[in-house]
C-alpha cells in the first residue's frame, strides 16, 4: 500500500500534496498556521509565495474567507496572528456543498428524503 500511496501522489494532485509540493515545503516552506479543518498554511521565508496543504480532499471552498485574504495577500496578517472582526449575525463558514448529499434540495425535488411532494394539479391526457 506504501508504494501505490507514493505512485499516486507523483501524479496525482487530489488526493492532497503531491511530492513536489512536498519537497518544496521541506525546503522553503515556513509553517504560518492552521485552520479549524486541520489546512495548513506555508510561506516561503522571504514571504512572497503563500500557499495551503490541504487535510483530506482538495476543494478551495473548504478555506474559510480569513485564511482566504491572507494567502491571496488581501490581509498582511495571519488569522491566527491577527482574527478579524466578526458580526454576531454571520454564520460560520461553510464549504460548498454542491453535488453532495448534504447539498439543498428544495420542496418537491427528487433528491429530498422528506416525504413526496402534494400532488396539486391533476396531469392533462389527450383524448
Amino acid at each position: 500500500m506504501g508504494i501505490l500511496n507514493t505512485l499516486l501522489r507523483a501524479v496525482t494532485w487530489w488526493n492532497g500534496q503531491t511530492l513536489n509540493t512536498q519537497f518544496y515545503t521541506w525546503r522553503r516552506g515556513v509553517k504560518v498556521g492552521e485552520d479549524a479543518q486541520g489546512n495548513a498554511f506555508f510561506t516561503t521565508k522571504d514571504g512572497k509565495r503563500r500557499w495551503v496543504i490541504y487535510n483530506g480532499e482538495v476543494e478551495a471552498s473548504r478555506i474559510s474567507p480569513d485564511w482566504h485574504g491572507w494567502l491571496h495577500h488581501t490581509f498582511k496578517d495571519t488569522p491566527s496572528d491577527k482574527p478579524l472582526p466578526h458580526k454576531t449575525w454571520e454564520k460560520p463558514h461553510q464549504e460548498n456543498l454542491t453535488g453532495t448529499p448534504l447539498a439543498y434540495a428544495p420542496a418537491g425535488s427528487i433528491r429530498r428524503t422528506a416525504p413526496a411532494p402534494r400532488k396539486d394539479y391533476e396531469a392533462w391526457t389527450p383524448e
